[in-house]
């Protein structure tokens, strides 16, 4: 898939992306003039650039209730958790990329935080587990992954 998809298709990546980028185009830092176009705009426009032929699917939404630490972009791929993160400029668009290809790879459905590009790591909001997890499950998987 190339650039924005404007679709509202349910249940996230289409089938084949390797994940899904959610960009708020709403968003604008507090101290920002509400003028056009948005920087949640411009970093929707440059993510879509950055995914070309990189099997990232980039997404418009209209908001992700982060208002105050905007501009916000949620990632998330099929069984995994959803990672929302803030506080982005259009600076941030490979380092999506890169965070959405890392999720995509991540067998136990955690984007590693060793190789996630820095304002992944600094702008990090919250992770959303996926639809039927079971904290015993992931403990058990968390125990083994840290030895």
């Amino acid at each position: 898939m190339t650039g924005i998809d404007r679709t509202n298709v349910a249940g996230g990546a289409a089938q084949g992306d390797a994940a899904t980028i959610y960009v708020c185009i709403t968003c604008r830092r507090a101290e920002e003039p509400q003028a056009d176009p948005r920087p949640g705009a411009l970093l929707a426009a440059a993510t879509a650039a950055a995914a070309q032929g990189s099997g990232v699917c980039v997404r418009e939404v209209r908001c992700l209730a982060n208002c105050t630490r905007g501009p916000s972009a949620a990632i998330r791929a099929n069984g995994s958790w959803t990672y929302i993160f803030g506080g982005l400029d259009i600076g941030c668009a490979q380092a999506l990329i890169e965070g959405a290809r890392l999720l995509a790879g991540a067998g136990d459905g955690l984007m590693p935080w060793r190789g996630r590009p820095e304002p992944l790591k600094r702008g990090l909001i919250a992770r959303v587990p996926p639809l039927g997890f079971v904290e015993k499950d992931f403990q058990e998987n968390f125990q083994e992954t840290i030895g």
